[in-house]
């Protein structure tokens, strides 16, 4: 038990340490309008002072007016009261206006620093972790640690210079009433303090759950996430799910507001005990002073009544503030969770620039051997050692993460989706994806990549433009390794056609400049032609500037794939990357992307998943692939000589094809 307590003590200690690094990180962000807050807390000290004018004044004008019966003397201080008022007014506008400023600013800053952040992370971070659960730390955990920058930081700010000079005030008018009133605060204090503590686990457990229900709809109300809900009758199932997710959203609201509504009643009732121990203590001393001055007025004891009140007022708002923080550092944690994630995946000290212009396109893979790892993100699972004891903590993104592996299994997710995540999560962990995959292009080539699902094909497709680092061997570009390359020229050199074709929801034209923001009218015209998709572009209401509508819906597949085709054609790399599924597409559809496709692969050196006879027939080389090696290489007709996996896969998949267009020369 006594281990146990120290423990504790422990992880406390460590709780505190925590949060002081939080709000020191936080307040480096206040760098840039350190003079603006300067100015603010000027002003914040100089309306403090004004509001204690009020009090003094109603002294004056019992004491010195009133039971003076000074009439000249009652104008005045009722007109330094207003005019006390109305410049605190004024002063309080001002610097409200301030707090915005910096609070707005300070925000925006935090948002580029996220959005910036999470652009540069790894791919593997983003196959692991939800949309939704992404977007949520972008907009709500931000705009909860805008509400505390701009209100609750610098209402404490005030609050706190409201107490010492209130403090001040009172022991101006007494002293000794003074300290009888600051005795009292210690049940303040230990009631904020235990609330807080509550109040903040609470504040964590409902943004965890407000970023999974936020995940839940981002996923189920898209236009994929609907029509696979409505086509699988899965309606009543998500609603269940939802109410369920919803319902736990609520009881937690309720909780949160009950703890502190229990509170406040404590203190409500000990604004009604203070007062009368104060009225009891000075009408004791006026009533049985023997003519002597004891020291406190009517006057100052209704001054010091209502800076009590005060007094007790600022501590009642402080009890909400002090769970606010809580809350609000909660919200830190989380945003600073995503600005402290490692980017894996960066240009070296050394890297160098390659110019597209001289680049010949040698692709080489030698003796590469790559697994998906759990640890390629730290929203896995967080080890601590406390005492020599470990201590496993799972942070947010990684309930939301597993919760989209519960998504993938009951069948929510796209099918590419599913791949995606079986490869974030492989099973059992750590299990080799390739194992020692050499083979080099050269310049202009075809190598089509072919065998069963799981064999390592799209993997190889990811390393070569960085999506992934292998974990032995290099991938080479031209004789040079592709980690002494600047990811920016990489990314430059290489063009990538998936399956699932991405359209943003914007124009024709905006997703086609997206390849080459810089690119000539003509130049985009040319490539749509190229792709087989100009004449159709043009037969849109509004030709280029047609919006297509959310990820191209407005078009049908084959559409999009010529899209896309377009997109890459305009921005011409010198490697091609291609997953050239065309399964779902009618047969003129199919030809139309097959004819675009051949024309994008003309004298660029492509690596392709083949789906088509076609493409194996026109390759350099043919991979085969199984359990992440190499077991065949060569071409077409080299390999079904060996009778082998390629004989037997040719023979399920791709002998009853019809070429529907020639068979590229061999180059």
């Amino acid at each position: 038990m006594k281990r146990l307590s120290i423990f504790t003590r422990g992880q406390e200690a460590q709780k505190k340490q925590s949060d002081l690094h939080t709000v020191r990180r936080v307040f480096q962000m206040v760098g840039p309008y350190r003079v603006k807050m300067v100015l603010d807390i000027l002003i914040i000290i100089l309306t403090t002072l004004l509001s204690m004018v009020t009090p003094l004044v109603i002294r004056a004008i019992l004491d010195d007016a009133i039971l003076k019966h000074n009439i000249e003397h009652l104008f005045l201080y009722a007109a330094i009261g207003l005019g006390a008022a109305v410049v605190g007014g004024l002063l309080g506008i001002a610097q409200t206006y301030l707090t915005n400023i910096i609070g707005q600013n300070i925000m925006r800053d935090f948002r580029d620093r996220l959005y910036s952040k999470i652009q540069l992370l790894p791919f593997s971070f983003f196959t692991s972790t939800r949309t939704g659960e992404i977007q949520s730390r972008l907009s709500n955990d931000v705009q909860g640690a805008q509400t505390a920058v701009t209100d609750t930081f610098v209402t404490a700010i005030t609050q706190i210079f409201n107490a010492i000079i209130t403090i001040a005030a009172m022991l101006y008018i007494s002293p000794f009433l003074t300290l009888i009133s600051i005795i009292l605060l210690p049940l303040f204090l230990g009631l904020t303090y235990k609330a807080g503590k509550v109040r903040r686990r609470l504040s964590a457990l409902v943004q965890q759950t407000l970023a999974s229900m936020t995940a839940t709809m981002q996923e189920t109300l898209s236009v994929s996430g609907i029509l696979l809900i409505k086509t699988l009758g899965r309606q009543q199932y998500m609603q269940h799910r939802f109410k369920e997710e919803n319902k736990k959203l609520t009881d937690l609201g309720i909780r949160q507001q009950m703890i502190g509504r229990w509170i406040m009643f404590l203190f409500t009732t000990f604004f009604i005990f203070a007062p009368a121990i104060i009225y009891i203590v000075a009408g004791w001393q006026i009533i049985y002073s023997s003519n002597q001055s004891v020291g406190i007025t009517i006057g100052g004891i209704v001054a010091f009544t209502t800076l009590q009140n005060r007094l007790f007022t600022i501590f009642s708002s402080l009890f909400p503030l002090q769970i606010n923080i809580q809350g609000a550092l909660a919200l830190f944690d989380r945003i600073f969770e995503y600005l402290d994630l490692p980017v894996e995946i960066q240009d070296s000290p050394h890297a160098q620039e390659l110019i597209p212009e001289q680049v010949r396109g040698e692709v080489t893979l030698r003796n590469v051997t790559f697994s998906y790892k759990r640890e390629n993100s730290l929203l896995f699972e967080k080890r601590t050692s406390q005492n020599g004891q470990e201590a496993n903590h799972t942070s947010v993104a990684s309930d939301n993460a597993k919760a989209a592996r519960r998504d993938v299994v009951s069948g929510d997710l796209r099918e590419s989706e599913r791949t995606i995540m079986d490869q974030a999560f492989p099973s059992p962990q750590g299990m080799v994806t390739l194992e020692n995959i050499s083979f080099s292009l050269k310049p202009g080539q075809l190598v089509a990549l072919i065998g069963p699902s799981g064999a390592g094909k799209t993997t190889i497709t990811y390393l070569i433009p960085r999506l992934y680092d292998v974990d032995e061997g290099a991938v080479e570009i031209d004789g040079q390794n592709i980690k002494d390359v600047k990811l920016a020229s990489l990314s430059a050199l290489i063009g990538v056609v998936t399956q699932e074709t991405f359209l943003f929801h914007a124009s024709v034209r905006e997703n086609l400049l997206y390849a080459r923001l810089d690119a000539t009218e003509a130049e985009m015209i040319a490539a749509a032609k190229a792709a087989a998709i100009h004449e159709v572009i043009m037969g849109l209401e509004e030709g280029y500037d047609t919006l297509v509508g959310e990820r191209g819906y407005r078009l049908s597949g084959g559409e999009k794939q010529r899209l896309a085709i377009a997109r890459v054609i305009l921005k011409d790399p010198r490697i091609l990357i291609l997953d050239e599924a065309t399964s779902s597409l009618d047969t003129h559809s199919e030809r139309l992307v097959q004819t675009a496709l051949e024309s994008l692969m003309k004298n660029r050196t492509t690596i392709a998943i083949a789906h088509r006879l076609s493409t194996i027939l026109s390759a350099d080389m043919i991979l085969v692939l199984d359990k992440g090696r190499i077991v065949e290489r060569g071409t077409h007709q080299e390999l079904l000589a060996l009778h082998g996996l390629y004989a037997s896969l040719y023979a399920q998949q791709f002998s009853h094809q019809q070429l529907s267009a020639p068979v590229l020369e061999q180059r």
